[in-house]
């Protein structure tokens, strides 16, 4: 298959700039593999479709604060979006003007904190140190944004510090939320444990990849940003013993799929998903709609068969679906 293959059309008013004041009330729409058939419902009507001994697993990453507007040392703008800390102390970060911030460059954002550029590497990434009196994790705290993804036109908000973020978040690391789970709130959370489903646990960083398009059309020369996971040993006994006794594997979101589906437990995972794959342990995919020509996509082409997938997105923007990070849900079951 080719990149050109996932493309398709969508209005510009579908995508969601807002998330709704509650959770649950996102529309859903249901994708049946095995008929192609397709049925609309609403979040809060996830519990009915998980039965009893299945186990559904989430991604517990917590979006940081990770971008950082700040001043070069001529006075100009420069921002700088981290990715994640190194063993070492310093950062992989991304930044903008990419040309002006070379190694020795400073970014400073106020009189206590800056980041001074070690590295430039490959893929538009950089390694930088904090410097000043403040630390990496204090800067974030007082001077960090919420880095909302870039089809969200409007600036963050003090509400996007809860609302970009599942109620279930535990773990920092992720500089984009995993965005299915921002459907589920606590009390949805508790109908499904009463229901008899096991709720499982696992942590993806998302990585600030999760938004690049794929250029070329030739799907095997994309390069994947790496993210760093974690699949604890009790995640892996609960999937084990559940699906040993039938139960099927629920991921919310292309993220759990992603950690589930990679040959270790743990690390960095740079699996890139696309038709044709073999599924060994997950069964049925909660997720948002995503980008065109994105590999999220192409995640759940693969999951839910190409033409079925595609035409479920053109159904969703026939019928007015609110699209992307804060928009609606689908489930392919």
């Amino acid at each position: 298959m080719r990149t050109s293959d996932f493309d398709y059309s969508l209005p510009a008013e579908q995508i969601a700039q807002h998330p709704l004041p509650d959770r649950a009330a996102s529309r859903l729409l249901v994708l049946e593999r095995a008929t192609g058939a397709i049925r609309h419902l609403h979040f809060r009507d996830i519990v009915d479709l998980i039965p009893p001994g299945d186990v559904l697993v989430l991604n517990t990453s917590r979006v940081i604060p990770a971008r950082l507007h700040g001043t070069r040392e001529a006075g100009a703008a420069a921002e700088i979006l981290l990715v994640r800390e190194l063993p070492d102390g310093t950062w992989l970060a991304m930044g903008h003007p990419g040309g002006k911030l070379k190694p020795g460059r400073r970014v400073t954002f106020g009189s206590d904190s800056a980041v001074e550029i070690v590295d430039v590497l490959g893929g538009g990434l950089r390694r930088v140190r904090f410097i000043g009196s403040l630390g990496a994790h204090a800067t974030l705290a007082k001077y960090g944004e919420v880095p909302l993804p870039p089809y969200i036109n409007r600036p963050p908000t003090a509400a996007d510090r809860e609302r970009y973020q599942t109620v279930y978040a535990e773990h920092d690391g992720s500089v984009a939320a995993p965005t299915a789970g921002l459907h589920f709130t606590t009390a949805l959370l508790d109908r499904v444990r009463a229901r008899g489903v096991t709720i499982a646990s696992l942590d993806l960083h998302v990585g600030p990849g999760t938004f690049k398009p794929v250029e070329t059309d030739d799907l095997g020369a994309h390069p994947m940003h790496p993210e760093v996971f974690e699949v604890p040993a009790q995640t892996a006994a609960i999937i084990k013993k559940q699906r040993g006794a039938g139960g099927a594997v629920w991921a919310v979101g292309t993220t759990v799929v992603r950690a589930l589906e990679s040959p270790a437990d743990g690390g960095e995972t740079s699996l890139f998903i696309h038709p044709p794959f073999e599924f060994k342990v997950v069964d049925r995919l909660i997720t948002n709609f995503h980008l065109p020509r994105s590999t999220l996509l192409m995640l759940v082409c693969a999951f839910g068969g190409y033409e079925m997938v595609m035409a479920a997105y053109a159904e969703a923007v026939k019928e007015g679906y609110r699209f992307y990070s804060y928009g609606d849900a689908m489930v392919v079951v």
